[in-house]
């Protein structure tokens, strides 16, 4: 990873430490084909309690992992800033296929492109039966 891209991941991760200060809320979730390598991270931002998001931003790569990028971590950090968000909520893992249901595959069925998470648990990378 670049110093760059570290740099805007350190600043980002730290947003969540802070705890929940008010809305706006942005929450970042990462996806990827396993839970090793981050292709798709999305960030919604929530203007109250109860409301869906907003905005919807997501950000894609096929060279590799999203957290090397420093262009999309910069493109994140300046989202949240722009947005006006005050607390920020972010998941510590990769939370499940890059793929969207119903869109990329039908509803209800398991993305034929990421068999590693057919029957997994996206928060807890356990397998269920």
């Amino acid at each position: 990873m670049s110093f760059k891209a570290r740099w805007y991941w350190e600043k980002l991760s730290k947003k969540p430490q802070k705890g929940f200060r008010g809305y706006p809320l942005a929450t970042v979730a990462m996806y990827g084909p396993d839970d090793k390598v981050a292709t798709k991270v999305s960030v919604g931002i929530i203007a109250n309690e109860d409301d869906p998001p907003e905005r919807l931003e997501r950000w894609l790569s096929d060279a590799g992992d999203v957290r090397n990028d420093p262009d999309i971590a910069a493109a994140i950090v300046r989202f949240i800033e722009q947005s006006g968000a005050k607390s920020v909520a972010m998941a510590d893992r990769i939370i499940g296929c890059p793929h969207e249901e119903g869109v990329d595959f039908p509803e209800g069925g398991t993305c034929p492109r990421c068999p590693f998470w057919a029957n997994r648990n996206r928060w807890t990378g356990q397998i269920v039966q």
